[in-house]
């Protein structure tokens, strides 16, 4: 059984991981979903102050507050941003850092330094459109169901401007902890083969593959979670 606390992507919440919380009870983990302030349920503390550092701020807080140690942090797309600085401010409680199609930022790169220069400027543009501080959602992958567009429409929120502008600043210097990449080979136009080629490049990785597209929690969650599970089961071996 492992801990895993997740970081979830841009416009989502928790609501976005609710297929999945079965799957992870069932394979006996303990999964942690926090919301980031300004979406999902803490939508009413949306303001245009929010910025990359709260919402690593959030995620921390849940380590502290659940007494939290040997933790699996599961960061998806832009919450790779925040795992990342959650575990560099929290390095003694995470035991391995798993980037879901992810973006794996270094020292003092925003998110905007790590899309091609036509998307950051879209999305300013998306938000100067709207009330000047929220980028509206990206478009739904088109392998996702009827169903699921429904779902998701509903729930998913314009994202606070600032967290793509803010540079993540490593307090403790580059990162050691074991950490896997899991690339989702559908997402052909997205920005982020580029992390995971770095990660089949560099030590201290393991990387897998996905047939699904950017949201496999929702496309796909009965890929995703064996995947998940052979992801920690590997990194016990080598630790054991």
């Amino acid at each position: 059984m492992a801990t895993i606390v997740l970081a979830h992507g841009a416009w989502s919440a928790a609501w976005a991981w609710k297929k999945m919380r079965p799957l992870m009870m069932r394979s006996g983990h303990q999964f942690f979903t926090p919301s980031y302030t300004g979406l999902g349920e803490r939508a009413h503390l949306a303001n245009p102050s929010i910025d990359l550092d709260t919402h690593v701020e959030d995620v921390l807080g849940v380590l502290q507050f659940e007494d939290l140690s040997d933790v699996v942090l599961l960061g998806h797309s832009y919450g790779g941003m925040v795992a990342t600085g959650v575990a560099d401010r929290a390095r003694e409680r995470i035991s391995h850092l798993i980037y879901l199609d992810a973006f794996v930022p270094n020292d003092g790169q925003s998110l905007f330094d790590l899309v091609p220069e036509e998307q950051a400027k879209r999305q300013r543009e998306g938000a100067a459109a709207g009330d000047g501080w929220r980028v509206p959602p990206n478009p739904t992958p088109e392998d996702t169901s009827a169903e699921d567009r429904a779902w998701i429409a509903e729930k998913r929120l314009p994202h606070p401007l600032k967290c793509m502008e803010t540079k993540l600043r490593l307090r403790h210097g580059p990162l050691t902890l074991p950490r896997t990449y899991i690339e989702a080979t559908r997402n052909k136009h997205g920005p982020f083969g580029k992390f995971a080629s770095r990660a089949r490049s560099e030590p201290g990785w393991v990387c897998y593959e996905i047939d699904a597209s950017h949201s496999p929690n929702v496309t796909a969650p009965n890929l995703l979670m064996p995947l998940i599970d052979r992801a920690i089961k590997a990194r016990e071996t080598v630790t054991a």
